[in-house]
């Protein structure tokens, strides 16, 4: 009798009929998947257990991580999201902005160090030019044409689109010929107006966030997906996001990952002002676990990547998701902010030797990948890690390559209007 099969036996009847169909081969619905929300127990191990067979099943036994920088160019926006620590107005003493000029400089030194993408991403910039983010790409693309740039979530390419007035297909088609590699599928948090309304009035709704992925993926630019949880959603809402991604995965086949992100409460404003009814401090950490086991059983099949954000769960609760139908660590990001500035405790950069040594502990074989997760370099035994990389010499981080909360007080990138003419 296998584990799984042990396992089974001791959960009720219910739960055993819907994760027996999983290891089947049939899908699980949202509906079917609500029910299983609330697994405590032997149910939840069985879960687990099931999670982490259909990841072998999907993908074998590699974790992998990209060697990434974050660079967030400015923290003003014209938004102000309730879960939202990063953000600064225009009028704020503690806005800043990165030229182009410094943006390139800082994903040159990311190259230096081995990194093989950027990530730039920011605030909707009040005042910004229609070009800039096609400008900015073009330049960092033209410094370093072997750096992948993983840049705009749909709400920062809806603005560039509405700020140079052309089509949403317009524009991600000149950011794709001016060198972008792939958008994040961030902004999403639960795909639900409803809950959008209650928790960021006037973000992107939900119809815009999926026609700039879908447009993305008709240009041939890959995205990842994300859901933001554990503050106003209940278990439906949760489920039906992730059926609305398989839909569009079915679609379009352009997700390459699936990011589960837990929202940080503690320097969230709408948690100070008390501002929003039914505010939860975040998931508990078994809801995590079921969540990304859930996440398994609904897309493994169209969306087999399942990324552990270890900036949100911290390294020990990353290595125990392992187990439970994540695949992947994430990148080692270099200069977190956003999450950074929220709350989060887990610092802003993980070595690749620490990510390879969390990957280990956990029984999996390393491997380095790029952001399409083409793998590069799989680490089979530990004697492989001996030449080392260049950020695991690296101590102080924030003394390397900065913080947010330098940039947040230092004078020679402050912000001011107008960005650009």
């Amino acid at each position: 009798m296998t584990n799984i099969e042990a396992a089974l036996t001791s959960v009720e009847p219910s739960v055993r009929t819907h994760l027996e169909a999983c290891l089947s081969g049939q899908e699980l619905s949202w509906q079917d998947a609500v029910a299983l929300c609330r697994v405590t127990g032997p149910s939840l191990h069985a879960l687990c257990l099931t999670a982490d067979h259909l990841r072998k099943q999907q993908v074998g036994e590699l974790v992998t991580y990209v060697v990434n920088r974050n660079i967030n160019f400015t923290n003003v926006c014209i938004k102000s999201c309730g879960f939202c620590a990063f953000s600064r107005t225009h009028h704020s003493g503690e806005g800043y902005f990165l030229e182009i000029d410094e943006v390139v400089s800082r994903a040159l030194e990311a190259r230096a160090v081995g990194a093989t993408e950027v990530c730039l991403q920011a605030g909707l910039s009040p005042g910004l030019d229609g070009n800039f983010y096609i400008e900015l790409t073009r330049a960092v693309k033209k410094a370093a044409p072997d750096l992948h740039i993983h840049a705009f979530s749909p709400e920062e390419v809806q603005y560039g689109a509405v700020r140079k007035k052309v089509s949403v297909r317009e524009y991600l088609a000149a950011l794709k010929e001016a060198g972008l590699g792939s958008l994040p599928g961030t902004s999403a948090e639960i795909l639900d107006d409803d809950v959008r309304d209650r928790i960021a009035p006037g973000r992107i709704s939900t119809a815009a966030w999926k026609e700039v992925i879908r447009t993305a993926h008709e240009l041939a630019i890959p995205t990842t997906s994300t859901m933001m949880f554990g503050h106003v959603e209940n278990d439906a809402d949760r489920m039906r996001h992730l059926d609305v991604l398989r839909t569009m995965q079915r679609e379009t086949g352009g997700f390459t990952e699936f990011v589960p992100l837990s929202f940080v409460h503690e320097e969230a404003p709408m948690w100070h002002e008390h501002s929003v009814d039914g505010l939860r401090a975040g998931p508990t950490g078994t809801e995590v676990i079921r969540l990304f086991a859930l996440s398994r059983l609904m897309l493994g099949r169209s969306i087999p990547n399942l990324q552990v954000s270890w900036v949100k769960e911290g390294m020990r609760q990353a290595a125990w998701l392992l187990s439970c139908g994540a695949n992947d660590l994430g990148g080692t990001l270099i200069n977190e902010s956003i999450s950074t500035s929220a709350g989060a405790s887990h610092g802003q950069l993980q070595s690749p030797a620490t990510l390879r040594r969390t990957i280990r502990d956990a029984g999996r074989i390393p491997a380095e990948r790029d952001t399409r997760y083409r793998v590069r370099k799989t680490f089979a035994n530990e004697a492989d890690d001996a030449a080392g990389d260049a950020l695991d010499s690296i101590t102080n981080p924030s003394e390397r390559f900065g913080s947010y909360a330098a940039l947040t007080k230092a004078t020679d990138h402050r912000f001011h209007l107008p960005v650009r003419s």
